[in-house]
């Protein structure tokens, strides 16, 4: 199997204040960080060799993965600074990917897609970059994909377009050639701007291949608190304790309080009598007895300032998780 490019190098605004703590993919998903989640599939799919690119809070990701051994792979990194975008982050890491083709893997998503095909099809098609679909059923949340019958991708739609669409699922094949005009180090968007470009100089050099295989894209407070429940499966049903899948490392939770549909990252320490239902709880926070909420991301206050609609309870910061469909 190809080498693979996983880009974790993003700020992660849309998931403030959580990414103010760790980097999106240093999160954990019922009890294993994104990023080894994902790595697990990559390795389940037959590759050895990943370079991820690290530029907001590096050292969580970092920590989860290692050198990727114990997962039997390979890791090395791509440090950025600035952050180069999903266009510049490919660029800067070719010396390191050392390859003509390889796979660009969002850090920010979970899929069942098997990859075998989707490379398979990019190499017959002699694209430059192949990238996989679904229908897109949420065009209010998604840009979207414009494909041809022949799977040619003939350009792009912002999110809320009436236009019928397809939603890229953040597995690519990419050649090498693909990025190799960019200027190196400057900041770069594929789908916002760089593919766009590519299509215009060679009109069927970017193709997609259409697929039903699962994905969960972990955008937003809501997005990654619907996704570690559903992962945590029936242990979500019952009151988050230390050694649930939905509590960190180092947690203490009291006898007399009730968490309900809650995760805790680790070192979390919560008092008597506190009820949570449906809230996230980053490292370090000591939630204090008696606290009664519901649907709060909850940080420690240093770590970002408030923004709309955030309360401030002590040395705490509490944002509101938009209301969404659970499992």
């Amino acid at each position: 199997m190809l080498p693979a490019l996983l880009l974790t190098a993003g700020l992660g605004t849309r998931l403030r204040p959580l990414s103010s703590v760790r980097a999106k993919p240093a999160m954990p998903v019922a009890g294993e960080p994104l990023v080894r989640r994902i790595l697990r599939w990559l390795v389940s799919q037959g590759v050895g060799d990943v370079v991820l690119n690290l530029h907001h809070l590096p050292e969580s990701v970092s920590a989860a993965v290692g050198h990727g051994a114990d997962l039997g792979l390979r890791a090395r990194y791509s440090f950025e600074n600035p952050v180069l975008g999903s266009a510049g982050g490919p660029r800067r890491a070719l010396p390191l990917l050392d390859a003509e083709r390889f796979l660009v893997i969002n850090g920010d998503t979970l899929t069942d897609l098997p990859l075998s095909d989707l490379v398979e099809r990019h190499g017959r098609s002699g694209a430059l970059v192949t990238l996989a679909v679904v229908p897109n059923t949420a065009p209010h949340r998604y840009g979207g994909v414009l494909v041809g019958d022949d799977g040619v991708v003939t350009g792009f739609v912002g999110r809320g377009s009436r236009t019928p669409s397809w939603h890229f699922i953040g597995v690519q094949v990419a050649e090498a050639a693909a990025f190799a005009d960019l200027p190196s180090d400057q900041p770069a968007e594929s789908i916002g701007m760089w593919y766009p470009k590519l299509i215009d100089a060679r009109p069927g050099c970017i193709r997609a291949v259409t697929t039903d295989a699962a994905f969960s894209d972990i955008g937003t407070p809501a997005d990654y608190l619907a996704t570690s429940l559903a992962l945590a499966g029936p242990a979500a049903a019952r009151p988050v304790v230390p050694g649930s899948p939905l509590a960190g490392a180092r947690c203490e939770v009291s006898p007399t309080a009730a968490l309900l549909r809650t995760v805790l990252w680790d070192d979390v320490v919560v008092d008597e009598g506190a009820s949570l239902t449906e809230c996230v709880v980053a490292d370090g926070v000591s939630v204090p007895s008696g606290a009664r909420w519901q649907r709060k991301a909850v940080v420690p206050a240093r770590c970002c300032p408030a923004g709309p609609g955030d309360v401030i309870i002590g040395n705490l910061l509490l944002a509101p998780i938009a209301q969404t469909t659970l499992p």
